[in-house]
């Protein structure tokens, strides 16, 4: 068996003793982790053609050395292949049908891209340092760089590796303001577009996002029957869709009778037949059906356009925030970052009308 000397520089004595023990027991949890990296223990890898490696030791990137450090640092594809296999066998994802779309748009691709960001330059270890520069490739306050940041977290969470604290401010930058200043649609303009419409399946499902402010696919993944006559109007977006099971409340909720949406709670089939078995069709594409609707129809707005005025009617009229990104099926964190202009508008709002109805009690 190869064995290699690590020298600490502890003094002889019962601390450094007490000290040695402790580093011991750090060094077989990074091994049976996969987490070992010579770096980390002062013996820094040489990469250059004829670098000489430390005085009384053997030039690390030949002999058994080598094999040493292959066996004590996983590559970075079975890092991603193991975290691929975790992420899929987590039981708490297994309950959910569409746990492979999330991975298959969600992770997937920004993994490929750290392997490609890997592989284009002079191999370096796996690092936070890795992670940030294959974020850092995405332009700032996109949609992509968010996702990103998000996946590659899960990763390095799975593989025990520590990422920078403002991780999360540094790496999104996503904000709904910023995302190409996105002109959301009015009230008015949405209850015109829907004439434009020819189709009843496809006006319903347009009602329907308008009202509870769904993603594309979770109009063909809720239980509407609460929308009958005498129901009390709460949808359920049902566990098979991206974000789980949650429900949903009408704003505005005459918009209920005004996209006669109670026909959804009486009539099973009155939307689109659009295939929703997740063994022949995935989230992404029932959403990209609706997205190809839309364009069909030449609305001068998106599904998501619907989602966002949803979200923005929540705030003007005073929900609370984590109550509306329950309702939407997020984070609250998310919801924060996304609608921040118009939570900040409303705060400073509320906060001035508290001000002047002082005045005049005054």
């Amino acid at each position: 068996m190869l064995r290699q000397r690590l020298s600490l520089g502890l003094p002889a004595d019962a601390a450094g003793l007490s000290r040695a023990l402790e580093r011991l027991s750090d060094l077989e949890r990074q091994l049976e982790e996969h987490r070992f990296r010579w770096e980390a223990w002062g013996r820094p890898l040489e990469r250059t053609a004829g670098a000489h490696a430390p005085i009384g030791a053997t030039a690390p990137d030949s002999g058994p050395i080598a094999a040493s450090l292959a066996a004590a640092e996983p590559s970075l594809e079975e890092r991603l292949n193991r975290f691929e296999q975790a992420f899929l066998s987590d039981p708490r994802r297994r309950r959910r049908s569409g746990s492979r779309t999330t991975w298959s748009a969600a992770y997937l691709p920004y993994l490929r891209r750290l392997a490609a960001h890997a592989a284009s330059g002079p191999p370096q270890p796996f690092s936070a340092a890795l992670l940030e520069a294959v974020v850092e490739s995405y332009a700032l306050a996109s949609r992509s760089r968010q996702q990103c940041a998000i996946a590659l977290a899960a990763l390095a969470r799975h593989q025990g590796l520590d990422l920078p604290a403002d991780w999360s401010e540094r790496a999104s930058g996503y904000g709904l303001h910023a995302a190409r200043f996105r002109q959301l649609p009015s009230d008015a303009e949405i209850l015109r577009l829907v004439d434009r419409i020819p189709n009843p399946g496809w006006r319903l499902a347009y009602g329907l996002m308008a009202t509870y402010g769904l993603r594309n696919h979770e109009v063909f993944f809720c239980d509407c029957s609460p929308l009958a006559p005498g129901g009390d109007r709460v949808i359920r977006v049902l566990p098979t869709s991206k974000t789980g099971e949650h429900q949903v409340w009408p704003f505005q909720p005459a918009w209920v009778e005004h996209f006669d949406l109670e026909r959804l709670g009486r009539e099973r089939n009155a939307l689109p037949p659009v295939c929703t078995h997740l063994g022949q069709t995935t989230l992404q594409q029932v959403g990209r059906r609706v997205a190809e609707q839309f364009r069909r129809y030449g609305l001068p707005i998106t599904p998501y356009d619907l989602r966002h005025a949803w979200a923005v009617r929540t705030i003007h009229v005073g929900l609370p925030d984590t109550v509306a990104a329950r309702m939407m099926g997020h984070s609250v964190g998310i919801h924060t970052r996304t609608y921040h202009h118009w939570i900040t508008r409303r705060d400073q709002q509320q906060a001035v009308d508290t001000a002047l109805e002082r005045l005049r009690a005054a």
